[in-house]
């Protein structure tokens, strides 16, 4: 049944937890209140969403398999990187079924996103141009035409506008089948007409070893991590780790895994009961010794005390 939602969000785990047919682990790196919107469509076979934020930060996405998922900029703005590529307005990101990687953004940011189950993604390729539009092995950038792209950005706004504004007609079933398949027309032809960025095998490279950093900490979750542990986990040099994250991640990996870990401890003290732990405990449980230092840094980055957090009612 079609069926679409809008919510907004003053969280950034609430709302990375929100966005359909991925797993999101959203980092913010800069300094502010927070602030997000999603807006979300089901229709009969393909799903859309449209997601903004106000804040930079860095995220690792892991798309779900059996979809063929594309997104794109919804409008200009600060510079976004997707797997250490920038991504500009005029261009549509093909995905990976399955892929992992980082995305950097460094300020404001809109996107969409749509997908189809992967058979249903190449029988319409196949039907309506002949193409193969079977997720590609890697990222892949697409610059279709202007009238293609142009087409593609005013119906995916309109849908958004009917989830907002008049959603019972999202939720008519005959509705729906119309605008899916104006939707999904539009997307095989910016595809089908757009030229391919060329790949990049110094950048499969980077990726490759990111993905294995990103491994490393996933399997490490809840420990102080060192660089010099991190680089002989991973088979690389301290250099090369910190190229990979600077153009990844656009700042060094001692850098990242502090931001990270402010942001896990931020966690903690979100879901403790403030009579049964304390700021000290949270703070060495994730490896801050200098608890002044840590204070500053969670002040610097979040906007308030780490002990305001921790006694902050549940909403």
């Amino acid at each position: 049944m079609p069926s679409s939602m809008v919510r907004t969000f003053s969280d950034p785990d609430d709302y990375a937890a929100a966005i359909h047919g991925a797993r999101i682990d959203l980092t913010i790196t800069g300094r502010g209140q927070f602030a997000a919107k999603l807006i979300r469509i089901d229709l009969h076979r393909l799903w859309m969403q449209r997601f903004s934020d106000n804040l930079p930060g860095i995220s690792h996405w892991t798309i779900i398999r059996g979809r063929a998922v594309i997104s794109f900029r919804t409008r200009p703005g600060p510079s976004l990187l997707w797997g250490g590529v920038e991504t500009l307005p005029n261009v549509v990101l093909r995905h990976s079924e399955g892929e992992c990687t980082f995305q950097r953004s460094s300020g404001s940011l809109s996107r969409a996103a749509m997908s189809l189950p992967v058979e249903d993604m190449v029988s319409a390729g196949s039907a309506a141009a002949g193409l193969d539009l079977t997720p590609p092995r890697a990222p892949l950038i697409v610059i279709p035409p202007p009238v293609a792209m142009a087409r593609l950005q005013r119906l995916h706004a309109t849908a958004g506008y009917l989830a907002e504004e008049a959603p019972e007609i999202i939720a008519n079933p005959h509705a729906a089948h119309g605008l899916e398949q104006e939707l999904i027309a539009a997307m095989v032809d910016c595809l089908g007409k757009g030229a391919a960025d060329e790949d990049r095998v110094a950048q499969r490279q980077h990726q490759l070893i990111m993905r294995r950093f990103r491994r490393v900490l996933e399997e490490k979750l809840h420990e102080s991590l060192y660089i010099t542990e991190i680089c002989r986990a991973i088979g690389i040099s301290i250099r090369t780790l910190q190229i990979c994250c600077q153009e990844e991640l656009g700042m060094g990996p001692k850098r990242y895994l502090l931001v990270r870990r402010l942001h896990m401890a931020r966690r903690a003290l979100r879901a403790a009961a403030p009579d049964a732990t304390t700021v000290t405990d949270i703070a060495t449980r994730y490896g801050f010794w200098h608890l002044g230092r840590f204070a500053g840094e969670y002040r610097s980055l979040f906007g308030e005390s780490p002990s305001v957090m921790l006694h902050r009612q549940p909403e």
